[in-house]
C-alpha cells in the first residue's frame, strides 16, 4: 500500500496503537475486575460498563478540544502528546492497586484516546473529497488490526497476569511517539490555521457550522444511533461469549482477532471499490443491513463456530463510518476538518458513554433470566433504526458532491 504523504501511516498506526491498547484489555478485563474488586461475574460485568463509560465520557468532553487545537496549532503536536499521554497511562494502568486506580487510569486514557479528529483531520488535509471515503477507511482498518493485535496480544499475555498487557502498551505508544517527533511532517499550512474558540471546542459547536449548510442532520442521528449499536462488542463480548460459550480469555482473544482481521479486510480491500461503485450512500445502507443482520444473528446462536460464521457476514458493517465520513466530510472546508472530526469522535464518545451502561445491563439481566443474547437484541433494535434513517432520509438528498460550508471551497 502506498501514500502521497508519510504523515498518513504514521497517524494509522497511532490509530492502530490507540485500538490495541483499548483491545488488549478486553480479554483480561474480567479477570482483573474480579481479582481487584472481588466480585463475581455478574458484578464485573456491571462495573466494565462503568470503566468503559468514564473512558468514553472523557472522550466526548475532550475529542473537540483536540480537534479544534489540531485547527490551531496544528495536528502533529496534538497527536505526540496524546501518545505520550498514553505511555504515562498504561504504565500507570499496570501497577493498578485497586479498582479506583482502573477507572482514574480509563479517564486518563479516554483523554489521550480522543485522536480521531487530529488523525481523521490529518487524511482529509492531504486527500481530495472525492478520496477520503477510501481513506477514511484505511482508519477503519488501522482499527480492525488493532482488534486483530490487542485482543490477541491481551489474551496471550495473560498468561503472565492480567498486568502484562498495559506494560506492551505503554512500550507500543513510546516507541510511536518517537516515531512523531522525528518523522511525521505538518499536514495543516500555517496560513489555513484558525484561532482556538472555547464556544467551538464542544460537539454543538463543531457541528454547528456543518449544520447550517444543511443535510447533515440524519447523517448525524443515524451515525450516533450506529454507534450505540456497535459498542455492543467492546462493552458485552468478553462476559457474552464466557456466559454463551463458556470461553476464557485466550478463546476471547482470538474472537476479537478474527473479527478484526475481517474488519480490516474489508476496510482496506473493499470500501474503495464497494463506494466507487455504488456511492457513499448506498454504501452504508449496505454496511447497516450487513450490522443489523448479525446483531440479531447473535441473539439466537448458541455454538461457538456459528460465531466465526456470523462474523464473516457483518465484515460489510465496516462500511458503515468510512461511508458517512466521507459525505459529512464535503460539508466542511480546510479549516474546519479538525473540529468536524473531533465532533465526530465526541459524538462516538458520548454513544460509549451510554452504549455500555445500556448493554451490559441488558446482557446482566438477560444472564440472570437464562436470556444471554439480551444485549444483541437491544443493539440489533437500534442498527435498524439507523438503517430506517439513511434509507428514508440519506438517500438521493445529500448535498451533491464537493459542498462546503458557508460556502467555502471543500479542503
Amino acid at each position: 500500500m502506498s501514500f502521497a504523504n508519510r504523515a498518513v501511516p504514521i497517524v494509522l498506526a497511532a490509530v492502530l496503537i490507540d485500538t490495541i491498547g483499548f483491545g488488549i484489555v478486553i480479554p483480561i478485563l474480567p479477570q482483573l475486575i474480579t481479582d481487584l474488586g472481588h466480585v463475581d461475574l455478574d458484578q464485573a460485568t456491571r462495573i466494565s460498563g462503568y470503566l468503559l463509560g468514564v473512558y468514553a465520557l472523557t472522550q466526548f468532553f475532550a475529542g473537540p478540544v483536540l480537534g479544534n487545537l489540531g485547527d490551531s496549532f496544528g495536528r502533529r503536536p496534538v497527536l505526540i502528546a496524546s501518545m505520550l499521554a498514553f505511555a504515562a497511562d498504561y504504565a500507570l494502568m499496570a501497577f493498578a492497586p485497586t479498582l479506583a486506580w482502573l477507572f482514574v487510569g480509563r479517564a486518563v486514557a479516554g483523554v489521550a484516546g480522543a485522536i480521531y479528529g487530529p488523525a481523521s483531520a490529518v487524511l482529509a488535509d492531504v486527500t481530495p473529497p472525492e478520496g477520503r471515503a477510501k481513506v477514511f477507511g484505511y482508519i477503519g482498518a488501522a482499527f480492525g488490526i488493532g482488534f486483530i493485535i490487542g485482543p490477541a496480544i491481551g489474551g496471550l499475555l495473560s498468561d503472565l497476569g492480567p498486568r502484562a498487557p498495559f506494560i506492551a502498551a505503554a512500550a507500543l505508544a513510546l516507541i510511536n511517539a518517537t516515531a512523531m517527533v522525528f518523522l511525521m511532517p505538518e499536514s495543516l499550512a500555517p496560513a489555513l490555521r484558525r484561532p482556538f474558540d472555547w464556544r467551538s471546542a464542544n460537539v454543538i459547536g463543531a457541528f454547528r457550522p456543518l449544520l447550517k449548510s444543511g443535510g447533515a442532520a440524519p447523517l448525524l442521528i443515524a451515525w450516533f444511533i450506529w454507534s450505540l449499536a456497535s459498542n455492543v462488542y467492546p462493552a458485552t463480548w468478553s462476559f457474552w461469549s464466557a456466559a454463551r460459550f463458556g470461553w476464557d480469555a485466550r478463546a476471547i482473544g482470538w474472537s476479537l482477532a478474527f473479527v478484526g482481521l475481517v474488519m480490516a479486510s474489508v476496510q482496506m480491500l473493499l470500501t474503495g471499490p464497494i463506494i466507487a461503485r455504488l456511492g457513499e450512500r448506498r454504501a452504508a445502507v449496505l454496511g447497516l443491513a450487513s450490522g443489523t443482520g448479525a446483531f440479531f444473528t447473535y441473539v439466537v446462536i448458541t455454538q461457538g463456530w456459528q460465531a466465526y460464521a456470523v462474523f464473516l457476514v457483518s465484515g460489510l458493517s465496516a462500511l458503515v463510518f468510512p461511508a458517512m465520513n466521507g459525505l459529512l466530510s464535503r460539508l466542511a472546508d480546510a479549516s474546519h476538518q479538525g473540529a468536524l472530526q473531533g465532533g465526530i469522535g465526541s459524538m462516538n464518545s458520548i454513544a460509549a458513554v451510554i452504549a455500555p451502561l445500556l448493554l451490559t445491563q441488558a446482557l446482566a439481566n438477560g444472564v440472570e433470566r437464562g436470556f444471554a443474547g439480551a444485549a444483541f437484541l437491544v443493539a440489533g433494535a437500534l442498527a435498524g433504526v439507523a438503517l430506517l434513517i439513511v434509507v428514508t432520509k440519506v438517500l438521493g438528498r445529500v448535498p451533491p458532491k464537493g459542498a462546503a460550508i458557508e460556502g467555502t471551497a471543500t479542503g
